[in-house]
């Protein structure tokens, strides 16, 4: 579902001259597989889902989303994913189901498809009891759920969460990791970036572990957990990046 190729971006900065935010990166990632992108802040995990979902431009090597190219065929790589970023952006006068309309709209859906998906993604995501509340009012786990379901509303084959549980209260994140799992079910490809080690081992099917942005391992959580020698997922991760 997709596949990454020696992929690359560099920025241009004042004070730093030359950064390689993303180092020559290759991976592929499976129809229905939760795959984990992991790294310390600045390591170019960001960077990378930007590159894939097409909102940044890369600098060398080549991908594919859904079968489409990132860099030749970007509209048909946006029609066929969906994007959570690590901030809401909601437009904070319009309320819950007001937004979740909007982005259906924007994908082409008809008024009777975005009502039977609002029901059902605003039922597994608990949102109901907020669905007519302006996003300026909603708290931080709410607007999240909002911001999901802008991402999911058009039914995508391939999603990005970047820290989709960054912030929220464990009952929040509860319903949040439990939409993720109902996402992989239906067939859909998720890359998910995070920092809370236990909703890696518990969630994904692999995991790429990046630092300074390069690619520095690879694999299931059990192998990457076997190849180190540790008992949990979360010391192997920390030898990974300590040995670099």
């Amino acid at each position: 579902m997709i596949t990454v190729n020696n992929l690359s971006k560099t920025f241009h900065d004042k004070k730093r001259g030359t950064v390689n935010a993303v180092s020559d990166v290759s991976f592929e990632c499976n129809p229905g597989e939760i795959f984990g992108l992991l790294g310390a802040n600045g390591a170019g995990k960001t960077t990378m889902m930007r590159m894939l979902a097409t909102i940044l431009e890369a600098s060398g090597g080549t991908a594919t989303v859904a079968g489409y190219d990132i860099r030749t065929q970007g509209q048909d790589v946006r029609r066929r994913i969906g994007f959570l970023s690590n901030s809401a952006g909601l437009y904070e006068r319009l309320t819950a189901r007001e937004v979740v309309t909007y982005f259906g709209e924007l994908n082409g859906l008809t008024t009777s498809k975005i009502k039977k998906r609002i029901e059902q993604i605003f039922t597994e995501l608990d949102m109901n009891d907020f669905a007519e509340g302006r996003c300026d009012s909603l708290s931080t786990g709410q607007k999240q759920r909002v911001s999901i379901a802008r991402a999911i509303i058009h039914e995508p084959p391939v999603l990005f969460f970047d820290e989709p549980t960054n912030g929220l209260d464990v009952l929040v994140a509860r319903t949040v990791v439990r939409f993720i799992r109902q996402c992989k079910a239906e067939g859909r490809t998720i890359v998910f970036s995070t920092h809370i080690m236990p909703d890696v081992e518990a969630m994904c099917d692999r995991v790429a572990i990046i630092s300074k942005g390069k690619l520095i391992s690879l694999g299931t959580p059990a192998e990457l957990r076997s190849e180190q020698g540790t008992p949990d997922f979360a010391s192997a991760f920390f030898k990974i990046i300590d040995a670099e």
